[in-house]
């Protein structure tokens, strides 16, 4: 009974959704499920190629098959903006994601880097955003958890993101909610000699502190980015 009870789970796809939230996380989610796509001989189209069709690599884990065989990512883009968002659909990618999954908030003026404004718009766009991830939740056969990529400086990935986070763990106490969380460079300074450089964004502190909190309190695992080594 055991052993059969743990070969029934060892089957399972245990899904991850992947939450790509702000201008960073949309960026960061673009190039993942393009290295994803290459890694699985899965085209931009969503068509699984010839040589990739005999595998045993468990693409049901990030991807979803369409009523056509498409391959769908399991991803929520959400922006408060949607300068991303618009460059990601335009690209030749767009055909890979299911366009019911993409949220640009409909005045499209964005945070303004100011985390309580994101978190303020993420509270008013409650049921719209977690009607897509409710959907996307449903649709999964043993969901695992969560993986969310954003920016803890800004306004859209800081402030949203931390109401997201926030809501996950009270509607998914059981679910696993992995995130990559990308962090200001503060190690840089204009004379080369080093020392403490300065944002342009004055209130970035501000953002990264209130965005922290949440990640300690909400989180199960932070991995760490330091946007200049991104870039």
């Amino acid at each position: 009974m055991g052993l059969a009870c743990w070969s029934f789970q060892a089957a399972m796809p245990c899904e991850m959704i992947m939450l790509q939230l702000g201008q960073c996380g949309n960026q960061i989610g673009f190039e993942f499920w393009k290295k994803l796509c290459k890694e699985h001989g899965i085209s931009p189209e969503g068509i699984l190629q010839e040589h990739a069709t005999e595998g045993i690599d468990r693409k049901d884990v990030f991807f979803y098959q369409a009523d056509d065989e498409h391959y769908i990512p399991r991803s929520v883009l959400l922006d408060l903006e949607p300068r991303v968002i618009n460059t990601i659909m335009n690209s030749e990618f767009r055909k890979l994601y299911n366009p019911e999954n993409v949220y640009t908030a409909k005045d499209g003026g964005g945070a303004g880097n100011n985390w309580a404004s994101g978190y303020s718009q993420g509270e008013n766009l409650h049921e719209e955003v977690f009607d897509i991830i409710d959907r996307e939740a449903d649709g999964s056969d043993s969901l695992e958890g969560f993986v969310l990529a954003h920016s803890i400086a800004g306004g859209t990935g800081s402030g949203m993101g931390s109401y997201v986070l926030e809501k996950l763990a009270d509607r998914f106490p059981k679910k696993l909610v992995q995130t990559y969380s990308v962090f200001p460079n503060q190690d840089s300074s204009t004379d080369g000699v080093g020392g403490i450089g300065v944002s342009d964004v004055v209130v970035q502190p501000y953002n990264s502190l209130l965005t922290l909190k949440r990640l300690t309190q909400a989180a199960d695992c932070v991995v760490v980015l330091d946007n200049t080594a991104l870039n």
